[in-house]
């Protein structure tokens, strides 16, 4: 009996009697003689290739041995290898189908969409940041097509000035790859770590949100209330600013969350930045607030509607402040808070971090702890509506 090598031989090929398919090793891009026994008992042998084409495994007919020899069954491997990477392999009856960067870009969108829970926000940011500096050279490429040339291209007009924004276009360029290498229709991430090493080390230091210094914010309160804003971009406002909480998380409060008798705002996991429940001790300052919201709007199940009854928009606020030339952005608003709780409470750090509703870095204090501080946190946020005497 002909010994079976680790890989084939045209000795191996040429002998081989017993029919079945015999691979030929690891690193042959798939090659496989076949061999099989006809009607009238004679051997029949042929080679074939197992290969991924259009995010599908497939055998490949490469020829019949010995009109087509071992080295030339090879060669043909290697061939479909580099034009399936190109995009030029196409099987018999068939139009090519690997999908551009585009096409790709909103098979991934509406993978990730289930699980967004912003009102569509982030698809949002991912399309405006991808429009605005990648499509003009990722859009119209197969995505096999794409190499590291095209995403340095895309990151490094913007590496040096917008060093936060290229790092998300990276990110969202990688994850696009990271799909098309799951379904086979590459083996690379021309945005992984082989561009990481590429892109300059040096840059511009991130930015932080403007933020008003602790002692301007009442200041900042009443120009806001004295403004004609719509009343309720004007209450959203003060809450914001009293529960320290996101803009996201206020604009998007409903009437179901609050337990005014409680003095408690239950925020839902899914709202949260970190994907879990958090209780806001709510002031008496904040309580003015929502008892003023309830006096203003009659019937809706947010707490904070626009104009037109639906959620704020994230440049509602924003505008208004920035109209107003008070010189921060809403975000800013909590590290005015935490600047004065760290100077003029006497509150623990477990306590002003918990109120921002900061996750504990320290996984093993983390598991310690079974408590959320909340009665701690309460005479926190009553000391701050004091500072800011809203009356």
């Amino acid at each position: 009996m002909t010994r079976r090598p680790y890989r084939l031989s045209a000795r191996f090929v040429a002998t081989v009697k017993v029919p079945g398919r015999y691979g030929d090793g690891r690193g042959s891009g798939g090659l496989s003689l076949l061999v099989r026994r006809t009607t009238g008992g004679d051997l029949s042998k042929s080679w074939a290739q197992r290969i991924i084409v259009d995010g599908r495994a497939r055998n490949l007919g490469l020829g019949t041995w010995p009109h087509v020899s071992l080295s030339q069954a090879r060669e043909k491997c290697v061939l479909n290898r580099v034009a399936r990477r190109r995009g030029d392999l196409v099987l018999p009856g068939r139009k090519r189908t690997v999908p551009t960067f585009g096409e790709a870009l909103d098979r991934v969108i509406a993978i990730h969409a289930a699980g967004w829970t912003d009102d569509g926000r982030s698809e949002k940011q991912w399309r405006a940041s991808l429009r605005d500096y990648a499509m003009w050279r990722l859009e119209e490429l197969p995505v096999n097509r794409i190499g590291t040339a095209d995403v340095m291209a895309v990151l490094l007009p913007i590496w040096g000035e917008k060093r936060e924004t290229a790092r998300r276009v990276r990110q969202r360029i990688s994850a696009v790859m990271r799909w098309a290498v799951a379904q086979g229709y590459r083996e690379d991430n021309p945005a992984g770590e082989a561009i990481g090493a590429a892109l300059p080390k040096t840059g511009v230091r991130t930015r932080h949100q403007p933020a008003l210094p602790y002692r301007e914010v009442r200041g900042a309160m009443e120009r806001v209330r004295a403004s004609r804003a719509y009343p309720t971009t004007v209450l959203a406002f003060e809450f914001l600013v009293l529960t320290a909480c996101r803009s996201g998380e206020v604009r998007g409060a409903r009437w179901e969350e609050m337990d005014l008798e409680a003095r408690e705002w239950r925020i839902p996991g899914e709202r949260m930045k970190a994907n879990r429940e958090h209780r806001v001790p709510l002031s008496t300052g904040a309580l003015s607030v929502l008892r003023e919201a309830r006096r203003v709007v009659e019937g809706s199940e947010l707490v904070f509607p626009s104009v037109r009854g639906r959620r704020l928009s994230d440049a509602t606020i924003s505008k208004m402040v920035r109209e107003l030339g008070i010189g921060a952005v809403p975000h800013g608003f909590r590290s005015s808070f935490r600047d004065w709780a760290a100077e003029c409470s006497d509150a623990p750090r477990e306590v002003c971090e918990l109120a921002l509703a900061h996750v504990n870095s320290d996984r093993v204090e983390a598991a310690y702890r079974r408590t959320d501080l909340f009665e701690r946190r309460r005479e926190l946020m009553e000391e701050w509506a004091a500072f800011l005497d809203r009356s």
